[in-house]
């Protein structure tokens, strides 16, 4: 198996992020919580960075707020949690 390692740190691999990524870790702090990935030396986070650029993170599309103008949660867009 070819092993393409990204954070020689901590030995975390590129599939290693991407299977991170799939299970929802879409930022290089998420991925570093998950595998300590970029919380060392710092050089990988850029490797990082292009890895969910290209497809490891999975885009989502913005939710459609509909005519409304309320949010899923019921708050008016543009009103504070608070005020609800």
């Amino acid at each position: 198996m070819n092993r393409v390692y990204v954070c020689s740190c901590f030995g975390i691999t590129e599939q290693q992020v991407r299977d991170h990524a799939d299970k929802g870790a879409c930022t290089p702090r998420q991925i570093a919580s998950a595998c300590k990935a970029g919380t060392d030396c710092g050089s990988c986070v850029r490797r990082i960075q292009a890895l969910l650029g290209r497809g490891a993170c999975p885009r989502r599309e913005p939710a459609d707020q509909g005519e409304s103008g309320v949010l899923s949660a019921g708050i008016p867009v543009g009103a504070s949690a608070r005020a609800a």
